[in-house]
């Protein structure tokens, strides 16, 4: 059996690093001694992040980003070295949501949706591929999504950026086979951040409509961030090409593979049947 990957003394650049998944993944890499360069538009939150995590002992540098700015993202590499002496792990997590039917959304939001959640991650692979390449042993880890793995009404937007994710991760991981870089592509499924809340709604929704869209999406997000960042850490210590976490996601996934087409109105059944049962976790979450 082969080794797990060794985190300790390494450094992992993670965008969208000062809450939710992104944080939970820092968090469980302090664990392991491993050195953080954590990315985010939140300043904030990013200060804060920092500081909790720089208790563990571990060199935490601090980067506001936004992702959809590619000059930002360009420039990021030598802000990285100037506090690190290199790079092994990049973990591109920060992503967005957009709530509504394809015909209901702005163009202008649909891409500020695939200018965060895909160009981000094309862009800060483009801009961090050379110095992963540099390392003994390196690790690409694109989070993608449940929506990655199904595409519900309602998601056009967001289904269209994390199947592209997918997509892309996959063609990588072929072209870099053989080479020290290794690719993970991960499909969370309803994880507790912010990103319902967060999320913009079409334009013509009602503010009743917003919050109540917001809310529905709320109840599905029911693994703690604590859990998910820690399945993605064990997994890329041992390798793993594809994570799916959460049972929601799992359910979801082995549908699909059985029913390619029709997957959608089994969930929907399934969703419907365990509204019958207010104590059981729903079976159809996002992430």
């Amino acid at each position: 059996m082969t080794a797990p990957m060794t985190l300790e003394g390494r450094t992992a650049l993670i965008t969208g690093g000062a809450g939710g998944i992104g944080r939970a993944i820092a968090q469980s890499l302090a664990q392991r001694r491993c050195n953080l360069a954590l990315a985010d538009i939140d300043a904030a939150s990013l200060a804060e992040t920092a500081r909790a995590l720089a208790a563990t002992g571990v060199r935490v540098s601090t980067h506001v980003l936004d992702v959809a700015d590619a000059a930002a993202i360009a420039a990021l590499p030598p802000l990285v070295l100037a506090s690190h002496p290199g790079l092994e792990l990049l973990f591109n997590n920060a992503g967005v949501a957009l709530g509504g039917r394809f015909e209901e959304l702005a163009e202008r939001d649909f891409d500020w949706l695939l200018a965060v959640n895909l160009q981000g991650v094309v862009r800060m692979t483009r801009a961090f591929l050379p110095l992963l390449r540099q390392s003994g042993e390196a690790r690409l880890v694109n989070v993608s999504s449940l929506f990655g793995l199904i595409a519900p009404p309602g998601q056009s937007a967001y289904a269209a950026s994390k199947f592209a994710v997918r997509g892309f991760s996959e063609a990588l991981r072929h072209e870099l086979a053989g080479s020290n870089v290794g690719v993970t592509v991960v499909h969370p499924g309803g994880v507790n951040t912010s990103i319902a809340r967060n999320a913009r709604i079409h334009a013509a929704a009602s503010a009743v409509e917003i919050e109540r869209s917001r809310a529905l999406f709320q109840r599905a997000l029911t693994l703690p961030p604590q859990v998910a960042g820690e399945i993605i850490v064990r997994a890329v210590q041992r390798r793993r090409s594809r994570i799916i976490v959460g049972r929601d996601a799992r359910i979801a996934a082995a549908l699909e593979r059985l029913a390619p087409v029709s997957y959608w109105g089994l969930l929907e059944r399934i969703s419907k049947s365990q509204a019958r049962r207010p104590k059981r976790a729903p079976a159809f979450e996002q992430n």
